[in-house]
């Protein structure tokens, strides 16, 4: 049996190599190959194409390499009918994927797509499009197949990769150690993005909110994970506006801090899962444009009734989130208070986390091993 995967960023990689074992398992003397990072090929899957020709950011960069990515996926489409695959497994980057996908079904072969876009969030007719374009989608959340029961297309759950590598085991003092931080001084995680225009429209807030938490429990160290070297110099003149604190900014290693951390004050996105996952206590908010929230609230796109992960997979306002005119130094503070003095405001965050990662925990590259192999092998 031969299978193609093709991963776009470094998370589907991770998500590729979890597949990649799962199918090897399961299939000792199958064919992997496709497009790869390190993780996947090391899962001994051999590569047509390498990540980096998609690591593309912003609408400009994309615009400006548009023919060059045209005529990549025309190449990797060409290569992957010359190997005639029983299945192509296309792994989330679904602007990529979902297009190649379509041209692959399009010439015979039988494609499935590994991570479902936020269709439950905002453009739900996208379901639509995924379902021409391939055969079956294997989803990360539980409520997500629903998504599709009125498209034909077959969807499954598999659980989330993250869930079956993170837990909430690693002692916050045993984490400060290892930052060189004071294992016994309490820490404040702060996280405002990691692109430019998420820090400029949050971390102000986020310093101010801060300082304000200090001021009422002096001692307190805010700690930051800097994303890349370009964002330093912004949140650090922030953190000099917010007096009576003392901050930490980090290269990175995101993971790390929130294990540090006593409390997270976060930006929405992915790592409100893994800070769900790791089991720390977190307040959650995103500010975006003016023109984007103007135009998402004009046309209804969004609906969802929170925007926070943690929340929606609870279904319920677990973790404080904050949107747009919400975010202020005043209601982040207000939101940081309990959570921060009263241990039943923390316990309650961590029930429901403890139930979120038991039910994401399934072994996901073995799960969606088996129902590749399953489909592969159906008429």
């Amino acid at each position: 049996m031969r299978v193609v995967l093709l991963a776009g960023e470094a998370s589907g990689d991770l998500l590729g190599a979890a597949i990649a074992r799962g199918l090897r398992e399961a299939a000792p003397d199958i064919e992997l190959t496709g497009i790869t990072g390190p993780h996947m090929r090391a899962a001994g899957c051999e590569s047509i194409a390498d990540i980096n020709a998609l690591s593309l950011m912003g609408i400009f960069e994309i615009a400006r390499e548009l023919p060059r990515l045209i005529r990549f996926r025309r190449a990797v489409r060409d290569a992957i009918v010359a190997l005639k695959p029983d299945i192509v497994v296309g792994i989330d980057a679904p602007d990529f994927n979902l297009g190649l996908e379509g041209m692959l079904r399009a010439c015979g072969l039988r494609s499935v797509h590994v991570v479902s876009p936020t269709i439950w969030a905002w453009r739900a007719g996208r379901r639509f499009k995924i379902a021409r374009n391939c055969d079956a989608i294997l989803c990360l959340y539980p409520f997500e197949p629903a998504c599709y029961a009125d498209t034909g297309l077959r969807a499954e759950y598999i659980g989330h990769p993250l869930a079956d590598e993170l837990d909430a085991a690693t002692p916050p003092q045993q984490a400060r150690a290892a930052l060189g931080l004071d294992p016994e001084r309490p820490v404040l995680g702060v996280l405002p993005g990691s692109r430019h225009g998420e820090v400029a429209r949050l971390m102000p807030d986020f310093a101010a909110a801060a300082a304000r938490l200090a001021e009422r429990h002096p001692g307190i160290r805010a700690v930051v994970p800097v994303a890349h070297e370009g964002l330093r110099d912004a949140i650090a003149a922030h953190a000099v506006d917010a007096p009576g604190l003392e901050w930490t900014l980090v290269d990175g290693d995101s993971r790390r801090v929130m294990q540090a951390s006593d409390l997270l004050l976060l930006a929405s996105g992915t790592v409100t899962l893994e800070a769900l996952l790791l089991g720390r206590p977190m307040v959650v908010a995103y500010r975006a444009s003016a023109a984007t929230i103007g135009l998402l609230r004009l046309f209804r796109l969004v609906r969802t009734d929170f925007f926070a992960l943690p929340n929606v997979l609870t279904r319920e306002r677990t973790v404080p989130e904050l949107l747009q005119e919400q975010v202020s130094p005043e209601a982040l503070a207000t939101e940081l208070e309990p959570l921060w003095a009263d241990p039943d405001a923390r316990r309650y965050q961590m029930r429901q986390f403890d139930a979120v990662r038991a039910e994401l925990r399934c072994d996901a590259g073995r799960q969606a091993a088996a129902m590749l192999l399953d489909i592969a092998g159906s008429t």
